[in-house]
């Protein structure tokens, strides 16, 4: 087992208390911490003890894949982040791995630097990704069903959406979502800013017509409070509006539209920085190869609650990645079939070896070896679920 450094992103929307806490740091931090990486993606690797890049010492030492995870990915396949976002992330998507590949290659051709702030592919691969909240979160997660919709835009009894209520009424499904989010995204300024006038004025008859709403109603008005003449602001009405109790999760597979709105969560992908977004972000936007990636298919959100017993697993069809939640009272011990990364989330674990694994802080478990932690604690443990 080797306890791991990780590096924490700075981005704007992070909170500047979630992390800093997580591992025992004064709080507020100097600047926002959106994300801890746990993980070996070259743009941010965690570091072992010796300062050895987890992406350098799985090259130098490919037998800690184990033999599965090398022959089928040839390199540690997920990544394991803590996330904590203060104010909400982009309206996004991600990228099939056929997508991916296709459009890595595309930009690759086309010259563009690795680092420019306009490129969308960073890499080949897919980012399947599953949420696990470590407080209340919030978050928006996939189209809702047309019908939903439709009554919702009645609601608004105001341009464009009596026009959008008829186009869906009017259409299949799959069509119906296609036209409608082309159509909102495409808003002229004044017609955009009128629209969200509309959403901010009727937000009470929102809040009339279901629970559910009250929250949307909120959050439209804070977004239009922050980003005016964003069209993202509208796809709020979109999408599912989801809140998560802590050891609840989600998963999100491709092409699936999303955003974090706020909370803190432990969230683990396919080994991936590709991200395709459609607004609300200083970040670069590109809506038509969002268009090119996005599943217009009305979605019914899952969400995934922990089981009893000590390991608790949150199953997906993700190839690269399964997540657990450990909950440690004296000893606990496995052994790594394949790599894994274990996340401290709560309490002081000690290692056989005499390390202590604190909270906020993560440890690299190489294939073939056992491990066994002794204290009272709670920890999330990632691994590659065919190895």
């Amino acid at each position: 087992m080797h306890l791991l450094t990780s590096p924490i992103q700075p981005y704007a929307w992070g909170s500047r208390s979630s992390i800093a806490a997580l591992q025992r740091r004064p709080a507020p931090s100097a600047g926002p911490e959106a994300e801890l990486w746990l993980g070996a993606h070259p743009v941010a690797p965690s570091r072992l003890s010796d300062g050895t890049p987890l992406d350098v010492a799985i090259t130098q030492h490919p037998e800690w894949l184990g033999t599965y995870t090398q022959k089928k990915f040839s390199k540690l396949p997920f990544l394991l982040k803590v996330l904590a976002a203060d104010t909400a992330l982009s309206i996004q998507a991600h990228p099939s791995l056929a997508q991916a590949r296709e459009g890595f290659a595309r930009e690759n051709a086309g010259g563009i630097s690795l680092l420019a702030p306009f490129r969308n592919y960073k890499d080949d691969n897919h980012k399947p990704e599953l949420i696990c909240a470590l407080e209340p979160f919030e978050a928006l997660c996939g189209f809702r069903h047309p019908e939903t919709l439709a009554v919702l835009f009645d609601l608004l009894d105001g341009e464009p959406f009596a026009s959008w209520a008829e186009m869906l009424r009017g259409a299949e499904p799959d069509a119906g979502l296609r036209q409608l989010f082309i159509a909102s995204m495409g808003l002229e300024r004044d017609v955009l800013l009128r629209a969200v006038d509309v959403v901010v004025t009727k937000s009470e008859k929102l809040r009339s017509h279901s629970p559910e709403f009250v929250k949307v109603a909120d959050w439209i008005v804070n977004l239009a409070n922050l980003y005016p003449s964003d069209a993202g602001v509208l796809s709020v009405l979109f999408l599912n509006y989801v809140a998560l109790e802590p050891g609840q999760a989600i998963y999100l597979s491709a092409g699936k539209l999303h955003a974090y709105l706020k909370g803190t969560g432990i969230e683990v992908m396919a080994n991936s920085d590709n991200v395709l977004r459609g607004g609300l972000t200083p970040k670069h936007v590109d809506v038509p190869e969002l268009l090119r990636v996005l599943q217009f298919v009305p979605d019914d959100v899952t969400i995934m609650r922990p089981g009893g017993g000590i390991e608790s697993a949150y199953k997906t069809e993700a190839l690269e990645f399964e997540l657990s939640r450990v909950v440690i009272d004296g000893a606990w011990g496995s052994s790594a079939q394949g790599p894994e990364i274990l996340l401290s989330v709560e309490g002081d674990l000690k290692t056989e070896a005499g390390h202590v694994l604190t909270s906020g802080f993560g440890a690299f478990v190489p294939a073939g070896e056992s491990f066994d932690l002794r204290g009272k604690g709670v920890l999330f443990r990632a691994k590659v679920p065919g190895a």
